[in-house]
């Protein structure tokens, strides 16, 4: 299947501004042109196109995608090379979710507390229940 840069930009959820500046740094190498110079988009490009936004939100620089994707066109050569930074990506990632895992809990307890606030009308919080919050937060646990 084919498609043009409009539709492609839509069903990846990025702009044609963005489909074309990946394009011109040679992130997308094998798009194809049509005879008045189109750019046409197939599968292939596609799953790179998915590849470059995982990198992309993974904090990889273009100049560090771009050398992955040299990577790829040296073939099975730099597979291992590839193994590793997804390795060490998934690390980060790990990383990521469970930093984000502790904001969420602190999010959803704040909005609770604050729910109850509201059912009460009024604020109760007392000393001593600071003084447990502050050591489950010195733990490294999270709030419940």
């Amino acid at each position: 299947m084919e498609y043009t840069i409009g539709e492609l930009a839509a069903k990846m959820h990025l702009t044609t501004h963005t489909l074309r500046y990946y394009d011109d740094e040679g992130l997308l190498r094998h798009v194809k042109r049509a005879p008045n110079g189109r750019r046409i988009f197939t599968e292939k490009d596609v799953v790179m196109l998915n590849t470059i936004e995982c990198l992309k939100k993974a904090g990889m620089s273009i100049h560090d995608i771009r050398q992955y994707i040299d990577w790829c066109d040296e073939g099975f050569d730099s597979v291992e090379k590839r193994y590793e930074l997804f390795a060490k990506k998934e690390k980060e990632v790990l990383r990521q979710i469970a930093d984000l895992q502790k904001v969420l809990a602190t999010v959803q307890w704040k909005k609770k507390f604050y729910k109850q606030c509201l059912d009460d009308g009024e604020i109760r919080f007392c000393d001593e229940d600071r003084l447990k919050m502050a050591e489950i937060i010195l733990r490294g646990e999270e709030l419940k």
